[in-house]
This record gives structure tokens, C-alpha cells and sequence, in this order.
């Protein structure tokens, strides 16, 4: 897989270049597939969450699981017939363009991803359905399996998003002929990216709700947390989008596909159907509501239209410069923003409803636990405890924008 990654940032001649654009004019039917799969799966995800709050008790082939399985089997069959397609196919005009690997096959970098994490996907399915036979319900949301199963999610998505992107930089060519049809499938391709983004940012936003709940809000591990995933993400895909305003799109979409299924599943009836019940609930308890990201990246986008343009083939700053401004930037909107919010959606009444969700809690959790709706004293620090924690995250923050932005200047020149 080494090999394949490196052959994917080739300096391409003007000649190969056109030969690839006149085969990939069209948008071929697997990158649908895959990024419908990125969303089977992060909505499977979200479901078995509610699933585990709301019932308990789940099998292998329950509901949601179902879903997450289909996401699987769709990215996993439509991508392996484009790598078998390209590999038996000598004569395919796509085949030059094509990344080997294991010098048998060949096919697109994005489409060997998916496949790798569609068999993780399915893998981890009845290792997980073991697990819960041997040691009953999950306490943690990354137990063993889970987390081959997170491995592979996140894998079957990034496939989509590599999958998309490469069509994407396509566009980034001078040699490629603008018309009509070309100009509304660059359009169609920009969405998908930002699609395909934000879907892989509501899984990342999943993975880090244990140490970012709304009962961590006034800690500085809230932060640091944040810290280290949310930069790095968010700059390399705005470097690598086409979009004017690529992170408020990316974050609008991640905000509304992490609500919906909330807002969708809270008015079906649900039952727990394991002990012990201390909330006897009548319907499906919601997800929590995410982290408020949308306001940071608005803020990040206008930065970056004025300070990360490129003038004669420079930037106007270096991007060590770059990454501690967009890094004390996110870090102090953030905090702006959600500690507020946080302290709204923990202890105001007026969160706990539909919208905002704060009402939700597991039956197994007693709902006479006194801080239910307060902070507990172990989320609590004085205040030089909590600014030495931040200043921490400033400086995790920083490198990991730096990385984020190394990693979209990789991702701009991804063409296979």
C-alpha cells in the first residue's frame, strides 16, 4: 500500500493528462456507490449508538447493523469490480492511470481504500456479536471490535473521499476542455468532496464524544481533544476543495447528518430489553448534540481567503505562520462558542427538548442522578489548571494544522 500511495502524486505530463481526462469525463457509477456507502455506514453508526441507549440488547443482524453492513458490501463490490475491471482489461484507457499493488492489480487509489475497509467492516462484524455474547453490553464505544470496526468506516470513507478527490483535481488542469457538461460535473464533484467530507467528520466527531460531551464543556481536555483531530482535518480538506467557502459547507453538512438521525428516531417507540432499567424509557433516546464547529470554520475560511492565496506560485505566508494563526484562531472561537453552549445544554431547561436534545439519557442511567444537569466536580479545574490545559492544546492545535495542511497539499495533487 506504501508503493500505491507514492504513485499517486506523480508530477503528471501534459499527454497522460489528457489521455485520463478524455477516459474520466464521466463520473464513474462507483464513486455514487462509494459515497452512498460512507453514508450507509456513518448512519448505521449513529443508529446503534441510539440502539444501545434506547433497547440494549442487539444481535448481529440487527437493524442497524443491517445498515452498516450494507454500506460495507456496496463499497466493497462496486470498488472491487472497478480494480477487476481495470486489472483484466489490458487495453482499459484508464490502466495507465491506475495505482498497482502487489504488482497484480490495478485501479484507483480511492477504490483500493474502500475495499481494504469494507473487509475490516465485515470482519469486525461477528468478532463484535462474539463480543457481546461473552461480556454482555458495550460500557465504552471503542471496545476491540468496535474499533476494527471504526478502522474500517473510516477507511471505506476516506476511500470515497480520495475517490472523488482525484476526479476533482482533474479539474485543476489547464489541459482539460471547459464546456457545459465538463463545468456541471466539476460542480457535482465539488459537492461530493464536501459530502464525502463531512460525512467522514461526523465519524471523527463520534469517536471523540467520550472525552466531548456537553458534561466536559469547562475542561481543558474538552480542547484538547479537539485540538489535535478537528485542525488537521478541517485545513487539509479545505486546501484540497474547490469550494469558495469549503469548511462552512463541510461543517454545515456534518452538523445537519449528525442532528437528523436524532431528531428522525426520538419520535419512534423503543423498549430496553436489558436489565438493569433505572429509566424507564418509552422512545428512542437521541444522540447528543455535536460540537458547534460550523462557527470556527467560518471564521477559518475568511482567513484563509485572505491569507492562504497563492501569488507567482507563493503563499503570502509560510505555512509554520499559517498553522499557528489558524490554530490560536480555532482553539479561542471554539471556546467562545461552545463553552457557553455546553453550560446551555447541560443546565438550562430550555435545552431539554427535541431540538436541542439534552433531555436524552440512557435507561440505565438513573434519572435522579444529581448531576444530571450540572457539572460533577471531577469535570471542574481552577482556573490555572484549566489555561496551562489550553495553552497545551495552542500548541497541539498548531502542529496539528501544521500536519492538516501538509496533508492537503498531498491530497490537491492526488490524480489516481
Amino acid at each position: 500500500m506504501e508503493s500505491a500511495i507514492s504513485s499517486s502524486i506523480p508530477s503528471v505530463r501534459a499527454s497522460s493528462s489528457t489521455r485520463l481526462a478524455g477516459w474520466r469525463l464521466g463520473i464513474p457509477v462507483y464513486i455514487y456507490a462509494v459515497v452512498f456507502s460512507s453514508f450507509c455506514v456513518v448512519m448505521g453508526l449513529l443508529w446503534d449508538i441510539m440502539w444501545h441507549m434506547s433497547i440494549g440488547r442487539d444481535g448481529l443482524l440487527a437493524p442497524p447493523h443491517v445498515v452498516i453492513y450494507v454500506g460495507a458490501i456496496v463499497s466493497g463490490l462496486f470498488s472491487a469490480y472497478q480494480i477487476l475491471n481495470l486489472t483484466l482489461t489490458k487495453n482499459h484507457p484508464g490502466r495507465s492511470a491506475a495505482v498497482p499493488f502487489w504488482g497484480v492489480f490495478y485501479g484507483p487509489l480511492g477504490a483500493m481504500f474502500s475495499v481494504w475497509g469494507a473487509l475490516a467492516m465485515l470482519t469486525s462484524a461477528p468478532f463484535d456479536d462474539w463480543w457481546h455474547n461473552a461480556y454482555g453490553l458495550d460500557v465504552q464505544i471503542l471496545t476491540p471490535p468496535h474499533t476494527i470496526l471504526a478502522i474500517g468506516i473510516m477507511t471505506v470513507q476516506f476511500g470515497a473521499l480520495v475517490g472523488v478527490l482525484s476526479l476533482q483535481n482533474q479539474y485543476r488542469g489547464k489541459s482539460l476542455i471547459h464546456n457545459s457538461d465538463s463545468e456541471r460535473q466539476a460542480t457535482r464533484l465539488k459537492w461530493l468532496f464536501a459530502i464525502s467530507a463531512g460525512l467522514l467528520l461526523m465519524m471523527l466527531n463520534t469517536l471523540t464524544t467520550e472525552s466531548m460531551g456537553r458534561h466536559e464543556t469547562h475542561s481543558s481536555g474538552y480542547y484538547v481533544t479537539g485540538a489535535i483531530i478537528f485542525p488537521f482535518f478541517l485545513l487539509a480538506v479545505a486546501r484540497a476543495s474547490l469550494l469558495r467557502w469549503p469548511l462552512t459547507i463541510i461543517t454545515a453538512i456534518y452538523t445537519l447528518g449528525m442532528l437528523a438521525p436524532s431528531w428522525v428516531l426520538q419520535n419512534f417507540s423503543a423498549t430496553p430489553r436489558l436489565g438493569p432499567i433505572n429509566n424507564p424509557i418509552t422512545h428512542y433516546q437521541p444522540f447528543i448534540f455535536p460540537v458547534l464547529l460550523v462557527v470556527p470554520a467560518l471564521v477559518l475560511d475568511w482567513l484563509m481567503h485572505r491569507f492562504d492565496t497563492v501569488n507567482n506560485g507563493k503563499r503570502k505566508l509560510n505555512d509554520w505562520v499559517l498553522a499557528a494563526l489558524y490554530a490560536v484562531v480555532f482553539l479561542l472561537v471554539l471556546l467562545a462558542v461552545q463553552w457557553p453552549f455546553g453550560e446551555f445544554l447541560l443546565k438550562s431547561p430550555y435545552a431539554r427538548n427535541g431540538f436541542f436534545l439534552s433531555y436524552s439519557w440512557s435507561y440505565d442511567n438513573s434519572p435522579d442522578w444529581k448531576y444530571r444537569y450540572d457539572y460533577a466536580p471531577w469535570n471542574m479545574q481552577s482556573s490555572a489548571a484549566f489555561w496551562m490545559g489550553f495553552g497545551k492544546a495552542l500548541l497541539y492545535a498548531t502542529l496539528s494544522a501544521r500536519v492538516g495542511l501538509l496533508w492537503g497539499n498531498w491530497m490537491k495533487r492526488v490524480v489516481r
